[in-house]
């Protein structure tokens, strides 16, 4: 069974172990939306090895997967202190740029 979390007014099934492993993968994400220079293959690594430990929490095993829940785990990632947004990239035409969220809101 799942200890619920509190983010902000709003009491949360998903775990903290689970919100802080979305939190590190969007950072990662962010990182490489930025394009750096060197690094990218450690990046994507990092990327992938987080997706898979998202995608085979035990959470998911006892609560189902569901759409409502991926939902659920996104708003968790964002809210509170330590809540982080994805960068947005759009393509002008000639390239892609990041057009959001505030770099303050993106997380470290």
């Amino acid at each position: 069974m799942t200890s619920p979390v509190l983010i902000g007014q709003m009491q949360c099934s998903v775990t903290a172990d689970l919100i802080d492993l979305r939190r590190r993968q969007i950072r990662i994400y962010n990182k490489l939306a930025l394009r750096p220079a060197v690094g990218t293959a450690e990046l994507r690594r990092e990327l992938i090895r987080l997706s898979c430990l998202i995608s085979a929490h035990p959470y998911w095993a006892e609560h189902g997967w569901s759409m409502a829940g991926r939902v659920e785990l996104v708003r968790a990632a964002r809210s509170g202190p330590d809540g982080v947004r994805e960068l947005v990239m759009h393509w002008n035409g000639e390239e892609f740029v990041v057009i959001g969220p505030k770099a303050s809101e993106a997380g470290p």
